[in-house]
């Protein structure tokens, strides 16, 4: 075999390599957006479950008690959303899916729930937060989305 035909066969090589490594990060960049966006999914759902509580009436369970803003009573088991709750776990006060961890508080103002990526590997804690939602109505417009800095979204 010819230099010429050794140099081309290397760099085809180093070219293969190349492209190879970023397709590797591009499939991982694109799982942890995928995984950001089905959290956010879930989240989704969380807040319409919880403009519809707002909207029932007490009488059938829900927190339509005369005030458009008042969510003080507001929490994962008047959604009916079981927590986690096991004693063991750290993060018994959360609500957890595939795709993430919630918390979820209530005042006389807001609802406001927090979006965290799922389960560490230690499996003790949910991960980082990706986004913290205000809901202080029962509209789109009264949904208020703050994304964690360095989440990706």
């Amino acid at each position: 075999m010819g230099q010429q035909q050794l140099l081309l066969l290397v760099l085809g090589m180093v070219i293969v390599g190349i492209a190879v490594v970023a397709g590797i990060q591009a499939f991982s960049e694109g799982k942890a957006k995928a995984d950001r966006d089905a959290a956010i999914s879930d989240a989704m759902r969380i807040i319409s479950d919880i403009q519809a509580w707002k909207l029932k009436p007490v009488a059938f369970g829900g927190g339509a008690n005369g005030s458009d803003t008042d969510f003080q009573d507001v929490n994962f088991a008047a959604l009916g959303i079981s927590t986690t709750g096991d004693a063991a776990n750290l993060d018994n006060d959360k609500y957890e899916t595939l795709n993430g961890c919630f918390a979820l508080s209530g005042s006389t103002t807001e609802a406001t729930l927090t979006v965290y990526e799922p389960r560490n590997e230690d499996g003790t804690s949910c991960g980082d937060a990706i986004a913290t939602v205000t809901i202080d109505g029962t509209t789109v417009a009264d949904i208020e989305w703050d994304y964690a800095t360095g989440s990706g979204s």
